[in-house]
């Protein structure tokens, strides 16, 4: 039998909004540029937003979570359907630094996951070669996506959008028609990973964006899991140690910023842990490493382990800030700009960190068994440097002739 959908999906509601306080049972809409009609149809065929230009040039624009009650609140379930295995598993956003490490844990651990990739001219082959399902599909499109969840369990979101496109596309649009899909069809749990200390900072798009999903799913009446995360290791090796090793530029800031980085490895452990603990359920946590770092601490440790110093060429936070509200002056810059605010706040003063000892109790897990940023660079710059000392060994013999 095809399946059908309901021909009713409850979309998010233009309500009032009073510092920022979002009432409970209510849709949530992103108000920097869409005006209040309903971003998804009722059909989940299309996205519709309504853009509204800025009032004057340079003006900044600041996105907006509001919600209110509503009497459709919440999408409509279909009721129990047939049911399916507790081990199948949809990851959105596979191919990215964590979405990889998510997909092989599940592998590792047993489960059927099924991966969400948006159609691309470099087919993802190494996600079947470890042995998941790939399925073409674009967050964007929201006809797409329904066919991707039938016969899923569980959805692990760890998508986010590429640079080149706007934030709201993905990062809003997107996952709205997702979170709509997953409760129209009954899937059993919803676990999404957002961004440490969101909530706090709603002049930054993509933050703000990250803590309305939050909400909206929370009010979609869906099983979830929150995860909040402050910075991944893997992202040091490309900004870092590469570039040091290479003898090229490493760009830093003069703010004294502090992260706590943590394994993509440990996040993905740790996730699959919390999605078994059933009390665990509509919990918001937050991932962070052992230590929190700033930028010119991690230059120092590259440089210890790389055995030479880098060029470090640092940019100040002023300019940052004047880039940004220059390219606001722009209407087709606007998404720079929102990019920037990131970066900015990035680099400035805040502590992305956070305790973890009430969330290893949680899980069951030991502070010791989490990978330090220290002993993750040593066995990276370990690794690289003996392949070259291989690489240039074999060089020289190539050099010698009989």
């Amino acid at each position: 039998m095809a399946l059908r959908l309901p021909t009713h999906l409850v979309t998010p509601a233009k309500l009032n909004h009073h510092h920022r306080h979002c009432h409970r049972h209510g849709g949530l809409s992103w108000r920097r540029t869409l005006a209040s009609d309903a971003l998804i149809s009722s059909s989940v065929s299309s996205s519709s937003s309504s853009m509204s230009p800025s009032s004057a040039a340079g003006k900044f624009n600041v996105v907006k979570c509001t919600s209110a009650p509503t009497a459709t609140a919440g999408a409509v379930n279909l009721g129990p359907g047939t049911p399916v295995r507790p081990t199948s598993i949809l990851v959105v956003g596979a191919t990215g630094t964590l979405g990889r490490q998510v997909v092989r844990r599940a592998l590792d651990e047993g489960y059927d996951v099924r991966c969400l990739v948006r159609p691309r001219p470099a087919p993802a082959d190494f996600l079947r070669d470890w042995g998941a399902t790939v399925v073409n599909a674009d967050l964007s499109k929201p006809e797409t996506i329904p066919a991707t969840l039938v016969g899923i369990h569980t959805i692990i979101d760890c998508a986010t959008g590429r640079p080149e496109e706007p934030i709201k596309t993905v990062d809003w649009e997107g996952k709205v028609a997702l979170i709509q899909c997953a409760k129209a069809m009954g899937i059993q749990k919803y676990v999404f990973f957002s961004i440490h200390n969101c909530d706090k900072h709603p002049e930054v798009p993509l933050m703000e964006i990250k803590y309305c999903t939050e909400k909206f799913l929370h009010d979609s009446g869906l099983n979830h899991i929150i995860i909040r995360l402050c910075g991944f290791m893997q992202g040091l090796i490309g900004q870092y140690a590469v570039p040091i090793l290479e003898e090229k530029s490493v760009w830093g800031t003069d703010a004294p910023t502090r992260i706590a980085y943590m394994d993509t490895q440990d996040i993905a452990r740790l996730t699959f842990i919390a999605l078994r603990n059933e009390t665990i359920n509509g919990k918001l946590l937050t991932f962070a490493g052992p230590r929190a770092w700033t930028t010119q601490e991690v230059i120092t440790l590259c440089e210890r382990l790389a055995g030479q110093d880098a060029n470090v060429t640092t940019v100040p936070v002023t300019v940052l800030r004047f880039t940004r509200q220059l390219t606001r002056f722009f209407e087709w810059t606007n998404d720079v700009a929102d990019r920037l605010a990131f970066s900015e706040v990035l680099t400035s003063d805040i502590v992305f960190s956070t305790p973890m000892n009430d969330t290893y109790q949680l899980l069951g897990v030991e502070a010791k068994e989490i990978v330090t940023l220290e002993k993750y660079l040593q066995d990276y710059f370990t690794n690289i440097l003996k392949k070259l000392k291989d690489l240039k060994a074999q060089s020289k013999q190539t050099d010698i002739y009989f």
